[in-house]
């Protein structure tokens, strides 16, 4: 039967949270990747009564064509480039050196703006839940993954409602489990497979975030400032 997609990204979440359920827990550990991915994990974590958090990743967008991933950059330094580049499709180095650079500010200012003086969560030994909108290069996802396995958790799991077939069986090599709800043949972009796919801003992202954290007594999540309702979404 052909699947007919999701609403939302809070009803993709709450169809990925049924696929998740044998992991609920405490010990387990919901990281969203921001900004899309955090209303898809809220649900997620709040089925599994576990912790959410942020794995801050941005993609390298290739120039002149950012709607295509060339790469991807994370916390720590780690840096992933899709095959060929540079010099796919004409891509210096220097290009993607300059790309880096500014994804890397944003990824600053993301920090800074999303977290706050909030510690960085633990991931050593626990369940570790890498969640997104959607899979498709896998480039953020590969940058993701790095980080979380650099910091040794117990099991790690990629979990997202739709993908690119390829893409995922690529990233079932690298973690223990990847969950996936669609894997459609005919993947062409995430967003075809939802009927509403806004762009998720920053003050969604800080309302969710606020709600999750405030939840756990004694977190900085508590003091997060409230969105501005004005600004333009």
């Amino acid at each position: 039967m052909e699947h007919e997609g999701f609403s939302d990204r809070a009803h993709a979440g709450r169809q990925l949270a049924r696929r998740l359920k044998r992991y609920a827990g405490s010990q387990t550990l919901v990281l969203a990747l921001p900004r899309g991915g955090v209303p898809v994990a809220f649900p997620v974590a709040e089925a599994l009564h576990a912790e959410l958090d942020l794995m801050l990743v941005r993609k390298l967008g290739l120039p002149g064509q950012e709607e295509f991933a060339m790469g991807a950059i994370a916390g720590g330094g780690v840096r992933v480039l899709q095959p060929g580049v540079p010099g796919l499709m004409g891509v210096t180095q220097q290009q993607v050196d300059a790309v880096t650079l500014r994804e890397e500010q944003e990824l600053a200012r993301r920090e800074r703006r999303y977290r706050g003086a909030r510690p960085q969560p633990v991931l050593r030994g626990r369940t570790v839940i890498l969640v997104d909108d959607g899979i498709a290069t896998g480039a953020t996802m590969e940058a993701a993954v790095e980080v979380a396995r650099r910091q040794h958790p117990g099991r790690l799991v990629v979990a997202a409602p739709v993908g690119a077939p390829d893409t995922v069986a690529a990233l079932e090599e690298q973690v223990d489990e990847v969950v996936c709800l669609v894997t459609p043949p005919r993947f062409r972009a995430v967003g075809q497979w939802y009927r509403e796919f806004d762009q998720t801003t920053d003050e969604e992202v800080q309302d969710l975030l606020a709600q999750a954290w405030a939840a756990t007594p004694g977190q900085e999540g508590k003091r997060r400032p409230q969105p501005n309702r004005e600004e333009p979404t």
